[in-house]
C-alpha cells in the first residue's frame, strides 16, 4: 500500500554533512542550469520573466517538502507554453491564475484517490505525438524574437502565423539573426566540450556580452521586477470558470505526465521508488500556490532532475538549495539579465523545441501500425495547428476507436470439424485423428478473445448452422478472458432464438470475469 507521506522524511534518515555538501553544490548547478530556461518559458507563455524564476522557485520548495520523489526537481517547462498562451489569448492573465489553481485542485484529488498509475494508458502515440506538436508551436512563436521583428499583435492561428512572418521577412533585424544563430551554434556545440557547465548558461553569456559591449541594437528583456506581488484571487463569471475547467484539466494532465515520468526516469538513476500519489499532491499544491500569484504552471523536469541526480543530489534538500539559488539570482544579478536579448533567448527556445520534438521517436513508427501512425500525426497536427486540449480528445478517442477495431479482429467464433464430416477412406488422415467425438444431434463453437460491444455481432455465428436435427449448441469459452454488457445481451439474444427451436444452450470452460458477469446476468 503506496504512503500518503512526503518523501523527505525517510531520505533524511541517516542523514549526514557530506551528503548536504553534495545536496547544496547540486541545487546550485541546477539552478544555474534552471534560470535562462525559467526566463525563456515565461516569456514563451505569454507573461513577465520574473513569473517564471518565481514559478521554479516556490514549486521547487513545496515539492521538496511534499512530494514523493527524493530528486524530482520542478519549475516551468516548455509544454505549458501552447495551452497557457491560448489561455491568456481568450481570458487574460486572470484566466490563467484560476486554471492553474483549479489544475492544482485536480492533481490533489488524483494523489487522493491514487489515479497516478492511469496515466500509463494513455499511448505512446498520443504523448509523442502532442509533444511533437507542443515543439512545432514553440518554434513558431519564437520565429518573432529570432527574426527580431517588431509585430504589435500576432494572429493566434498557426497558419496565419506563418503568414505573417513570410509578409514582414524583409523587416528582420539580420543582427538580431546572426546572433541567434551564433547562440544555436553555442547549444550545440558546448555539450561537446563541457557537459558540467549548462549550455545555455554559456549562450547567454556570450550572446548578452557581444551585444553589450558591441553596442548591438537588438531588443533586450529589459527591467524585470524582483517582487512577486500579493496574492490575489481573480473575479471570473461562473461561465468562465467552467469553460476553464477543460484547459485546466490538460494543464493537469500535462503536470502528471511529466512529473511521473521524471520520478520514473530518475528512479533508475539512483535505485530509489517513488510516491506517485504524493507527487501528485505535492505538485497539486505548488501549483494552487503558483496560481494564486499569477506564476505559470511548474511541473517536475526530466532533465532538471536527471541533472540534480547525476551531480550528487540524493534528497530534497537540493531541491530547496535549488529554489534558494534562483532567489539569489533574481534579487542580486537582475541588472545583468535585463541586459539578455530576446534574439538569444528565442534561440534557447529553439534548440528546447527541437529536443523535444525527438526526431527518433517519429521515425521508430514508419514500421508501426498503421492505426498508431494515425494517432501520432493526427495528435501532433491537431495540437499546433489547432489546439492542445483537442489533439488530447481526439487522439484518446481515435486511440480507443482503433484499440477496439483490433480487439474485435482478434475475437473469433469458430465452428469445431466433426468426425461425420470425413469419408472412410480418410480414417488415416492425421486431422481426423486429432478430433474428438461429438454426440449426435450437436454443435461445438469454440469462442477466443475479449467478448465486447466491438464483437458482439461476431455471436450471431452461433445460429447461422443451425439445422432442424440440432438439438444441442455447445460454446466454449476457455480462451474468452472478459465479457460486456453488449456482448451478454447478443447471448441473450442466441438463448432466446435458440430457445425458440427448442435448442439447448450449453456453455463450457467458463473464466472468473465471463462467469461472475453471467451469473448476474441469470439470478
Amino acid at each position: 500500500m503506496e504512503k500518503l507521506q512526503p518523501k523527505l522524511f525517510s531520505a533524511l534518515k541517516g542523514y549526514n554533512g557530506q551528503q548536504f555538501a553534495k545536496d547544496a553544490m547540486s541545487g546550485v548547478i541546477v539552478a544555474i542550469i534552471a534560470l535562462p530556461l525559467s526566463i525563456a518559458f515565461a516569456l514563451g507563455c505569454g507573461v513577465s520573466a520574473e513569473k517564471g524564476i518565481y514559478s521554479a522557485i516556490i514549486s521547487s520548495i513545496i515539492v521538496a517538502l511534499l512530494g514523493g520523489s527524493r530528486v524530482q526537481i520542478t519549475g516551468p517547462t516548455g509544454a505549458f507554453i501552447v495551452i497557457t498562451q491560448s489561455i491568456i489569448a481568450s481570458y487574460g492573465l486572470d484566466g490563467m491564475m484560476i486554471a492553474t489553481i483549479m489544475a492544482g485542485i485536480m492533481l490533489i484529488l488524483m494523489g487522493v484517490f491514487k489515479l497516478g498509475k492511469l496515466i500509463k494508458f494513455i499511448p505512446a502515440p498520443i504523448t509523442i505525438g502532442f509533444t511533437g506538436g507542443i515543439a512545432v508551436s514553440i518554434f513558431t512563436l519564437e520565429v518573432k524574437d529570432f527574426l527580431g521583428l517588431s509585430i504589435d499583435k500576432m494572429p493566434r492561428n498557426f497558419f496565419s502565423k506563418w503568414g505573417t512572418y513570410f509578409k514582414h521577412l524583409g523587416e528582420a533585424d539580420l543582427t538580431a539573426v546572426l546572433l541567434g544563430l551564433l547562440c544555436i551554434v553555442i547549444l550545440v556545440v558546448w555539450p561537446r566540450i563541457n557537459s558540467v557547465i549548462p549550455n545555455s548558461l554559456i549562450a547567454i553569456i556570450v550572446g548578452t556580452s557581444i551585444a553589450y559591449f558591441g553596442n548591438l541594437d537588438v531588443k533586450t528583456l529589459g527591467e524585470i521586477p524582483k517582487s512577486l506581488g500579493s496574492i490575489s484571487i481573480p473575479a471570473l463569471s461562473v461561465d468562465d470558470i467552467f469553460s476553464l475547467i477543460q484547459p485546466a484539466f490538460t494543464i493537469a494532465i500535462l503536470v502528471a505526465m511529466q512529473a511521473l515520468l521524471s520520478a520514473v526516469v530518475t528512479d533508475g538513476m539512483i535505485n530509489s521508488k517513488h510516491r506517485a500519489s504524493m507527487e501528485l499532491i505535492a505538485e497539486g499544491a505548488s501549483n494552487i500556490v503558483l496560481g494564486l500569484f499569477g506564476c505559470i504552471p511548474a511541473t517536475g523536469g526530466v532533465a532538471r532532475s536527471i541533472a540534480n541526480a547525476k551531480n550528487g543530489g540524493r534528497t530534497p534538500i537540493a531541491a530547496i538549495f535549488h529554489g534558494i539559488t534562483l532567489f539569489f539570482f533574481l534579487i542580486v544579478c537582475m541588472p545583468l539579465i535585463k541586459i539578455v536579448p530576446l534574439c538569444v533567448l528565442a534561440a534557447i527556445l529553439i534548440v528546447v523545441s527541437y529536443n523535444m520534438f525527438n526526431v527518433k521517436a517519429f521515425m521508430a513508427y514508419k514500421k508501426a501500425p498503421k492505426s498508431d501512425v494515425a494517432v501520432l500525426i493526427a495528435s501532433c497536427v491537431l495540437t499546433f495547428a489547432f489546439d492542445l486540449v483537442l489533439a488530447i480528445e481526439v487522439g484518446m478517442v481515435l486511440a480507443c476507436v482503433l484499440f477496439m477495431k483490433r480487439m474485435s479482429d482478434v475475437t473469433k467464433v469458430s465452428g469445431w470439424k466433426y468426425l461425420s464430416d470425413y469419408e472412410v477412406d480418410e480414417e488415416n488422415d492425421t486431422e481426423r485423428l486429432s478430433l474428438k467425438e461429438v454426440p449426435d444431434h450437436t454443435l461445438v463453437y469454440e469462442v477466443s478473445g475479449p467478448m465486447f460491444f466491438g464483437a458482439a455481432d461476431k455471436l450471431v455465428q452461433l445460429t447461422d448452422e443451425l439445422t432442424e436435427d440440432i438439438k444441442v449448441v455447445i460454446v466454449r469459452m476457455r480462451g474468452v478472458p472478459a465479457i460486456d454488457v453488449t456482448a451478454m445481451n447478443s447471448l441473450k439474444n442466441v438463448h432466446q432464438e435458440l430457445g425458440k427451436q427448442n435448442v439447448t444452450m450449453v456453455f463450457s470452460h467458463v473464466l472468473e470475469q465471463p462467469y461472475q458477469a453471467m451469473k448476474s446476468w441469470i439470478y
